[in-house]
């Protein structure tokens, strides 16, 4: 894409919801980067410090402000594990092309989180993994722990979907883009370790109810899109941008990147505004822990975008990451879009009828 923007030319985040964060979160920081020197997690010191650089921790202490240290601990240490594993092995690295060897790697990963006994063929990534599953057996339920399971199967799932598009320079059009970032972004398990943080197991009945469905499904996207968005500068100016909302909505509208990021962004904001009145709606005949589970996914809203919009990750651009950005964060006053009506399209259209 020949277009250039500056992070500052995008709009600012429309996000009407409140800051929090766990106050124990440098703790939990310093455990973390204690345990990926001793876990053997990265390959040299330039890999070690775009890991530790992905402020996981205050990442994940945005998620779950309530959360009990040995909780948050683990739901952060699998946050910096996927940031390692999305950057050597799915955005780049010898399997970020090729579907063939990405799917039976994957698989392999996935049956090290599955199964709770080591195997002498597991690489650094599955040791990791392992300790972290044996984590979240410690302090979660067994049915939080496989709730976890199928949102991590299904994050690898959509990675690999990503991967097939690039292997054959494919970009898809919308509604795909947007099923397959559901899954790709990686906010299913994200968001399914809430419940382990948290403590609060909610019951199936509300947790599978097609409402609660949508309200996780809406903060998924929601928080990918905006990942998009902070994505973007940095992957310009590297020339990585073959499959982002942007460049799917210019290459099939024909639009400018600058008409293709307004379009993003209104979409974006009507689908935090059916989240926004939908939980209204649900909350109150939730029970505790079913509350405490969609304030979570408001929580993880907010947490995602002012950590995005500060964390080396994103704002860096030298070979290792640079200082976080402690400057304010100007917020939109209003949504760029905020229509009540569906949008169009058959992935996301249901959000609207529950």
């Amino acid at each position: 894409m020949a277009d250039v923007l500056d992070h500052r030319e995008l709009p600012p985040i429309f996000c009407p919801l409140e800051h929090a964060i766990n106050p124990g979160w440098r703790e939990v920081e310093r455990r973390a980067v204690t345990w990926i020197e001793r876990i053997g997690l990265c390959a040299d010191s330039r890999e070690r410090a775009w890991v530790v650089g992905t402020n996981s921790a205050d990442f994940y202490a945005r998620f779950a402000p309530g959360a009990e240290e040995d909780r948050l601990l683990a739901a952060a240490l699998w946050v910096y594990w996927g940031f390692a594993f999305d950057d050597a092995r799915c955005d780049t690295g010898h399997y970020s092309d090729r579907p063939g060897e990405f799917v039976p790697m994957a698989a392999r990963i996935q049956r090290a989180l599955e199964r709770p006994v080591p195997s002498g063929g597991d690489d650094a990534y599955a040791r990791a993994l392992q300790d972290i599953a044996a984590r979240f057996r410690a302090v979660g339920t067994p049915v939080q722990f496989q709730r976890f399971v199928a949102a991590h199967r299904a994050w690898l799932s959509g990675v690999a979907w990503q991967i097939a598009n690039r292997a054959r320079g494919h970009m898809p059009g919308l509604d795909d883009y947007l099923t397959m970032r559901l899954h790709s972004a990686g906010g299913e398990p994200t968001f399914a370790m809430l419940e382990i943080a948290d403590g609060a197991e909610v019951p199936a009945a509300e947790m599978d109810s097609p409402a609660v469905r949508a309200l996780t499904e809406m903060a998924i996207l929601v928080a990918a899109l905006d990942n998009d968005r902070h994505s973007l500068p940095k992957e310009l100016g590297r020339g990585h941008t073959d499959q982002n909302v942007f460049t799917v909505l210019a290459a099939h509208d024909g639009c400018t990147l600058a008409e293709a990021v307004r379009t993003a962004v209104g979409l974006r904001d009507r689908v935090l505004l059916r989240f926004l009145r939908l939980r209204e709606q649900v909350r109150a005949r939730l029970s505790a822990p079913g509350r405490r589970y969609v304030d979570g996914l408001a929580h993880g809203i907010r947490g995602n975008a002012e950590w995005g919009l500060r964390v080396p990750r994103y704002i860096s651009r030298g070979a290792r990451p640079g200082d976080t950005d402690t400057s304010p964060i100007t917020w939109a006053e209003s949504p760029l879009d905020d229509s009540r009506e569906p949008i169009p399209l058959p992935s996301v259209v249901w959000w609207w009828d529950v």
